[in-house]
């Protein structure tokens, strides 16, 4: 009896093995699109890189992108205001926050 149950318990286990082997792989993180919202205030002053599309602005946002595990940046600039939504309805300030950054990564 131990036998049959033990017996039974490999070709649980085999199969499994078996299963997962042929399964088709799932895409990774680096062949989606994703995009990112960065305040513009966040401290490391890559704003004025990013908001004006210049050559620094690529390598930042490139850099992002791979420290997100993404491939390089698709797109980058400053956010449109139907990509984000306020959390708060009325403003406390009477300055103007700046407007977050996007930066999408894909391949």
């Amino acid at each position: 009896m131990r036998r049959a149950v033990a017996f039974v318990g490999l070709l649980g286990i085999v199969a499994a093995g078996v299963s997962l082997s042929i399964m088709p792989t799932t895409r990774s993180a680096a062949s989606e699109q994703r995009t990112f919202l960065i305040p513009a205030s966040d401290g490391y002053g890559v704003a004025d890189c990013i908001s004006s599309k210049a050559e620094c602005g690529t390598i930042v946002a490139n850099a992002w992108c791979e420290a997100q595990g993404f491939g390089k940046a698709v797109a980058f600039g400053v956010a449109a205001n139907e990509d984000f939504t306020g959390s708060v309805a009325k403003r406390v300030s009477t300055e103007s926050a700046p407007q977050p950054l996007s930066i999408t990564c894909g391949e």
